[in-house]
């Protein structure tokens, strides 16, 4: 992870991505970088959709779905960019940096808001229907514990990786992106997604403790 934040932040990006380089470089964009996928936004609406349908339900079965399916992508994600994206964007050229970029982030603009609200909202409607938020509740002070600790990973991914990620999308729609800006906003972006990964892994051994009391 240190080489891709040193080689993000290096003056031969910003000389690479600004300026007339970057056209001749095929960096600059040459049509308008999509910001929002517009392709998923019917798929993250069934979903959202579906995650309002189990709340109004309020069974087990489906609030228990929706919050481990969407706490697993969320935590898989975390891990794979910390831990993955990260040390492979380090040894790949800067162009194909900028091009994984420009195919990673728009996805990421949909994908992590939705599953942070429906593994939140899920999780809320999950520990009330089993009784957990009662301080009279044996688990209650481990459910404290997952709330606090994914409370913090939600405000990382919302108000800091978000904002991030949505940075960098505006700055490759530029005809002559700023190299240095792009490499603090990827520099920001990989850290936050190693330390929320990192994170995951109290969730997990919070979550597993749970399912085996």
């Amino acid at each position: 992870m240190a080489d891709v934040v040193s080689d993000l932040a290096s003056p031969s990006l910003a000389a690479t991505l600004g300026g007339p380089a970057a056209a001749r470089a095929g960096l600059a964009p040459s049509k308008p970088l999509q910001i929002v996928p517009v392709l998923g936004l019917p798929f993250v609406a069934a979903y959202l959709v579906g995650l309002v349908v189990a709340v109004a339900v309020n069974d087990l079965w489906p609030l228990d779905f929706f919050h481990v399916v969407s706490g697993a992508l969320w935590t898989g994600i975390d891990l794979f960019l910390g831990f993955v994206i990260g040390p492979i964007m380090g040894r790949l050229p800067v162009p194909a940096r900028v091009e994984l970029s420009k195919r990673l982030m728009p996805k990421m603009v949909l994908l992590m808001p939705t599953l942070v609200i429906a593994t939140l909202t899920a999780g809320w409607q999950l520990a009330r229907h089993v009784g957990y938020l009662y301080s009279s509740h044996p688990q209650h002070p481990w459910v404290v514990a997952s709330f606090v600790v994914v409370g913090v990973m939600a405000i990382i991914a919302i108000g800091l990786l978000e904002p991030a990620n949505l940075a960098v999308l505006f700055e490759l729609r530029k005809p002559a992106p700023n190299g240095a800006l792009i490499g603090k906003l990827m520099r920001r972006f990989i850290y936050t997604a190693g330390i929320t990964g990192a994170m995951q892994i109290a969730t997990l051994v919070i979550m597993t403790k749970l399912a085996s009391s």
